[in-house]
């Protein structure tokens, strides 16, 4: 006789071909909708589950996990991030929570570049002119950007993502610079030519572009406060492609509007969906609807390492991609 297929419960829809792959391998419940889990759906998932496969949008609070039923064993997360997850209280009601690290690396680092790219050379401006019918012709001082070439990069958090974006910005000319929790290997350092600076403060007034990679955490709330946005150059650049609340949005909206900063690029913010009304419009803003992750296949990765780490769970074995509360 056939061992029982865990009770998989999906809150969003996924890749066609994640889905069926978890069909044949659990006795998967996907959301043929896509819309969001509220609450009352939330608390009768974990409340039937073996197993909660979550996103971002979903809040796996403390409270809601007191609704859990007793066969839930495992959060498998469909994201790098777990923010969402209250992780000390899963962990204390003895269930495993899991990721999937590492598949977003290059697809998030390619976008910060393309953010980095249409700040400086205001690219969105541009389009915008073409569609509605406004561009006369070339001239020699419209539309001026800024060159990147020669320019100081200070990254924020270097971690996978950080050191990713670090050597593609190395091969555009950047001087690499960046603000961590403890240097780099000297090896990764060396082939950055990055310099490590220990005080934030110090390096967000001497950088010319800022680009956050720093996980969402207490600790890092507000990072760039208001206090440490007033510390950049008129000309500075803010990047930002880690999450919305380790910037104090308002702050940066009005330093934006008053020209104290000299433009942003986001693709998250504090409160998503939504959008900070003081952003809009700005045109030295350019903004991003959550697209860090947004390709084919790093969103096919994610749903096979979600896979793996049921799997290997469902065989009696730690997961690859266990989280533990000392990790965050």
């Amino acid at each position: 006789m056939a061992a029982r297929k865990p009770k998989v419960i999906v809150t969003r829809k996924l890749p066609d071909s994640v889905e069926t792959r978890m069909r044949e391998l659990f006795d998967t419940e996907l959301n043929l909708t896509d819309q969001p889990m509220g609450r009352e759906a939330l608390i009768d998932a974990v409340q039937r589950a073996d197993v909660l496969a979550p996103t971002i949008t979903d809040k796996i609070d403390a409270e809601l996990l007191q609704h859990a039923g007793e066969n839930l064993k495992l959060i498998a997360n469909f994201g790098a991030g777990v923010d969402h997850i209250d992780v000390a209280a899963a962990n204390e009601r003895g269930l495993t929570v899991t990721n999937t690290p590492g598949v977003l690396t290059e697809d998030t680092a390619d976008l910060t570049m393309a953010l980095l790219m249409a700040t400086t050379r205001r690219i969105v401006e541009g389009t915008q002119v073409i569609q509605a019918g406004e561009f006369r012709g070339w001239a020699p001082t419209w539309m001026m950007g800024k060159r990147i070439t020669g320019k100081r990069l200070g990254i924020i958090g270097m971690g996978r993502i950080g050191a990713a974006v670090a050597r593609r910005a190395k091969a555009f000319g950047l001087q690499i610079h960046y603000h961590n929790r403890k240097p780099v290997s000297l090896r990764i350092a060396e082939e950055l030519e990055a310099t490590y600076w220990e005080s934030l403060d110090q390096m967000l007034a001497r950088m010319d572009i800022i680009s956050v990679h720093s996980p969402h955490t207490p600790a890092t709330y507000h990072l760039l406060s208001a206090r440490r946005l007033k510390l950049l150059q008129p000309h500075a650049i803010v990047i930002n492609t880690a999450r919305g609340e380790i910037i104090d949005e308002d702050a940066l909206a009005d330093l934006l509007k008053s020209g104290a900063i000299g433009a942003a690029g986001l693709d998250v913010f504090e409160h998503e969906p939504q959008v900070n009304p003081k952003l809009i419009g700005l045109p030295n803003a350019v903004l991003l609807p959550h697209l860090g992750s947004a390709t084919i296949e790093g969103r096919v990765e994610m749903g096979e390492k979600v896979i793996i780490n049921i799997k290997t769970w469902m065989d009696g074995h730690k997961p690859p991609d266990r989280v533990l509360p000392q990790m965050l």
